[in-house]
């Protein structure tokens, strides 16, 4: 993997941080996703004139991952109600990876070297050690936490299929995220209708920096997955969790353990390892 692809998706795993520590810290976590949801929808429609329609054979593919990520919001939102994002967001991103590397070689034919299964198995081994460290606040959230990972994985593998027949990375991602922004705006105004009003007039650049966020984050990832093997981007992309043990101690206050620190020593050796694989 080049340096420069190697960085951009260093880059996107940031952004995809800062977003969730949006999503957690805000006062009502399911209208802050719809919120995030609803923004990166008016970016997308804004941006989507101006881009190549994708071709015919990545929609199936679209419509399949709009419904996943609908389900993956939905998720986030009540995992972070009911335990610490320090806790749960490296369940949901750490088990992930793993279960898109195997799903990759045994189903897709993907081709995999030794060393980026040693720099898999190794991110995924400390975002895990990081998660179970600790006494557990809510089993609840940790099950949804899991429940989410196969979520993710599963959308990360249609979408490492879908980008590559759409022609178009920045159109396949945006069209994605405006599918996905609708179900759930409209569902905000039928159900919630005046709590939305008002917590979009209090809460909309939160909103904005958490759309931006997601678009620029997923699209990057997905751009990354056109130029190197799938389960390796997505591995490299759930390093994510060291921007976000940052933010869960210094910016929500979180307590993170020394066992959670050193997890995140693992972490950056596993990315080391597949900036070379």
């Amino acid at each position: 993997m080049s340096i420069f692809v190697f960085s951009v998706v260093l880059f996107a795993a940031s952004l995809h941080a800062i977003w969730n520590a949006v999503v957690k810290g805000g006062s009502d976590k399911l209208l802050t996703t719809v919120l995030v949801t609803t923004s990166a929808a008016l970016i997308a429609a804004v941006c989507l004139p101006f881009l190549p329609v994708p071709n015919r054979e990545s929609w199936p593919y679209i419509g399949a991952s709009t419904l996943l990520q609908v389900g993956y919001y939905v998720l986030v939102a009540r995992t972070y109600h009911l335990a610490d994002m320090s806790q749960t967001y490296p369940l949901m991103r750490g088990s992930a990876p793993l279960l898109v590397a195997i799903t990759s070689v045994a189903f897709l034919g993907s081709n995999l070297s030794t060393s980026a299964w040693i720099g898999i198995a190794i991110i995924c081994a400390g975002i895990l050690a990081m998660a179970t460290s600790g006494r557990s606040t809510n089993k609840a959230g940790l099950a949804l936490a899991f429940l989410n990972a196969g979520v993710i994985a599963s959308y990360t593998l249609i979408d490492g299929l879908g980008v590559r027949l759409s022609g178009t990375p920045a159109a396949y991602t945006l069209w994605i995220f405006l599918l996905t922004g609708i179900p759930l705006v409209v569902w905000a105004f039928a159900a919630r209708r005046m709590a939305f009003q008002n917590y979009i007039a209090t809460n909309w650049h939160l909103g904005m920096i958490g759309g931006a966020g997601t678009i620029v984050s997923y699209g990057l990832a997905l751009w990354a997955m056109t130029l190197a093997p799938v389960a390796v981007i997505a591995a490299l992309r759930e390093t994510s969790i060291l921007f976000g043990t940052a933010i869960s101690a210094l910016v929500l206050k979180e307590h993170i353990s020394i066992v959670r620190v050193i997890a995140v020593g693992i972490i950056a050796v596993g990315a080391g390892i597949l900036r070379f694989a």
